[in-house]
């Protein structure tokens, strides 16, 4: 099986030269780019599934493609490419593996059917409940590595997650116990939808781009996509009542995947500070999402009409409780790394007091 070369010399591109030249702040919060980018010697061109048209698009998604050229002094140019731009969404995997797609910047749901330990992730409903639990359960207790060897499988480099900020459902139903999941048709992906169903809702499979009409017409009563602030960059405000809380997850996360022969191609340091800027957009993102979030809720409530309501103790007790059961269902369909990874989840559940 192939994996990612980190034991390559370097080419060209120094962190030391970095260092020295005033941009190694690429693990802080801020990364000033540089008056002029120099052309690249490198050029990946990196696809998202998010729509140019949401806040985030430019706040997250095309500041990292910059941060990256930015720390490489140009050496690794990132080209930041709409979706649907070079292969549609759901072929993203099979452009990366193919060489088609240099890189992406997409969502794991897409691909949980072909690569299950995917889902960890996006992260599981009842988890991680800040941003230092994910990141301690992938790169201190060594879930990231067990996942880049399933991506690597696939001729693809895993290189990490990065926050979308909480998970909060978006609905025309309000939703404060268990009984009213009962029948609830929601717009859910991967394995919340697994868990929605097992708390007797109906998910329902519909496109992003057909999302607010389906809500606006009724087709679904609710739908999930990331956060509150996120949901807002759908315009799902306008067309659902409620906004449910607290956050099912405090982390639902998105991924950087590079093409594996693209990514064995590039020198050691240039692999580490594109690893570093990941995993910095991540806790960058993680506190840009929930300051948005405070701010459209406040919007929500107190001048659109819009209505917070609070999941009991017992219903975030069962959602919990189900979450668990399709981690252990992914663990049994896919034990050589889903199960690895499942085992390590049950191991932060405990450590951490959550069960």
């Amino acid at each position: 099986m192939s994996k990612a070369n980190i034991d390559k010399k370097p080419k060209g591109f120094s962190r030391r030269r970095l260092l020295a030249a005033g941009a190694g702040a690429v693990v802080g919060t801020t990364l000033a780019a540089p008056p002029t980018i120099a052309s690249g010697k490198v050029k990946w061109r990196m696809q998202t599934h998010w729509p140019t048209g949401n806040w985030y698009y430019k706040d997250v998604f095309v500041k990292f493609c910059n941060r990256v050229t930015a720390a490489t002094a140009g050496e690794l140019e990132i080209e930041p490419v709409p979706p649907e731009t070079i292969v549609s969404t759901g072929e993203a995997l099979n452009g990366l593996r193919r060489g088609v797609l240099d890189s992406a910047f997409f969502y794991p749901a897409y691909w949980i059917g072909r690569v299950p330990v995917a889902s960890h992730l996006n992260g599981h409903i009842g988890t991680f409940e800040k941003h230092e639990e994910k990141h301690f359960f992938m790169y201190e207790m060594g879930a990231i590595d067990i996942i880049r060897e399933a991506y690597a499988a696939e001729g693809v480099y895993q290189s990490g997650f990065v926050s979308y900020g909480g998970f909060a459902v978006y609905s025309n139903r309000p939703l404060t116990t268990r009984k009213d999941f009962n029948g609830f048709r929601v717009r859910s992906t991967g394995a919340a939808a697994s868990v929605f169903e097992k708390m007797g809702a109906t998910p329902v499979s519909i496109p992003g781009g057909e999302l607010y009409q389906a809500l606006q017409t009724g087709v679904v009563e609710g739908a999930h996509w990331g956060c509150i602030s996120t949901g807002r960059g759908m315009n799902f405000h306008e067309v659902c009542k409620f906004v449910q809380q607290p956050d099912l997850v405090s982390h639902l996360s998105g991924e950087v995947m590079v093409n594996l022969k693209k990514w064995n191609s590039i020198g050691r340091d240039l692999q580490a500070t594109f690893n570093e800027i990941v995993r910095a957009t991540s806790a960058d993102a993680s506190a840009h999402f929930l300051y948005h979030d405070y701010l459209g809720a406040k919007q929500y409530t107190e001048k659109e009409g819009g209505t917070i309501t609070t999941l009991d103790a017992d219903t975030i007790g069962a959602l919990r409780s189900a979450s668990l059961q399709v981690v252990d269902e992914f663990s049994a369909r896919d034990p050589k790394y889903s199960g690895k990874v499942g085992a390590l989840l049950h191991e932060f559940m405990r450590m951490t007091g959550k069960v």
